[in-house]
């Protein structure tokens, strides 16, 4: 047919021009995140960018009503970063090859190499590309628990950052932050030594790696204003002994 008559073609009731997924919908939240990852490219350093797709990912965590929910909502929003295959949907995939879940990383490296006529930033080679530093342990009272504090380097020692997790009675998260300052944040935390508001203290890497990876597991139900850092801090703290 041709005019007002003519239809677009469509297999299983889905256009051809979109991708088809496992959670349809979710379609429009996906849309907005494509559309979102147009600020990627433009971002100083790869930290903002692990930083942002950290947050991104926390939101679709912390919406999912269980682990096969996370599972197919991750699987849907790769596939429409390939079919977007725009310069922000390729740094997008590229950051979740480096710091997603583990089983989402191979798929997402894949899609993004796939895409390889489409730039990436100078910075794309740090993403996830890091070593581990000192952890500090401190201790602000006996009712606040302990603030862990791992530091974490890019190649040749740039851009120091850290991942700070909050531990209450029984080693339950109440705060996970991703410091870009550490000597601002070490500097305030020996003033309030010195004050006497608080203890800090060098802590071994291989007692706190278990210790944070057993808080943070998926299968732990979080505060929600924990999952925005949450899937950058998996990552990191798995660097750990």
């Amino acid at each position: 047919m041709t005019g007002a008559g003519r239809r677009s073609p469509r297999l299983n009731g889905v256009s051809p021009t979109q991708p088809r997924l496992m959670l349809p919908a979710l379609r429009d939240v996906y849309a907005t995140l494509v559309r979102e990852a147009e600020e990627l490219p433009g971002l100083p350093h790869a930290l903002q960018a692990e930083v942002w797709t950290s947050a991104r990912l926390g939101g679709l965590e912390a919406a999912a009503p269980h682990a096969g929910g996370r599972l197919a909502a991750l699987g849907d929003l790769m596939t429409c970063l390939r079919a977007a295959g725009t310069p922000g949907a390729r740094v997008f995939l590229r950051t979740l090859a480096a710091i997603g879940p583990d089983k989402g990383r191979a798929i997402a490296g894949k899609a993004a190499a796939q895409m390889a006529d489409v730039p990436l930033p100078a910075w794309a080679g740090d993403l996830g590309d890091v070593t581990a530093g000192l952890v500090w342990l401190i201790q602000e009272g006996p009712l606040d628990g302990d603030r862990l504090v791992c530091e974490f380097r890019y190649p040749e020692g740039r851009s120091p950052h850290a991942v700070a997790v909050r531990l209450s009675y029984g080693d339950i998260p109440s705060e996970v932050v991703i410091v870009g300052d550490v000597p601002a944040l070490m500097t305030a935390a020996r003033q309030a030594m010195q004050a006497e508001l608080c203890v800090v203290q060098p802590y071994s890497a291989a007692a706190v790696g278990p210790r944070l990876r057993t808080a943070l597991e998926p299968s732990v139900t979080l505060p929600e204003d924990v999952y925005p850092a949450v899937t950058l801090a998996r990552q990191r703290l798995a660097l750990l002994p």
